[in-house]
């Protein structure tokens, strides 16, 4: 499902145009890209939780041409989902 097609959706099921239905889609895809970025880690019940990890340094392979890279450590965005979404998506 594309950006669209979900806007289009919500846009249907809650008889809102889609200009007002895009706006407040974006507004929460910025406030969560925001805030965690700024590393906080953002909760939604009963969905998920977007939330940032720390991975630690470590020497890599490049097979191809037989060399080790050094990685730094970093920091990753990573989405964990609720136990009730994981639930659903296991009956599909």
């Amino acid at each position: 499902m594309t950006k669209a097609e979900l806007i289009n959706e919500i846009a249907l099921s809650t008889g809102l145009d889609k200009t007002t239905t895009s706006t407040v889609v974006e507004a929460f895809m910025a406030k969560v890209k925001k805030n965690v970025c700024n590393g906080e880690n953002v909760y939604l019940r009963s969905f998920g939780s977007f939330i940032t990890k720390t991975r630690k340094a470590k020497v890599a392979r490049n097979i191809s041409k037989d060399v080790s890279i050094a990685v730094p450590a970093h920091t990753i965005v990573a989405f964990k989902p609720a136990a009730e979404f994981s639930k659903q998506a296991r009956k599909l």
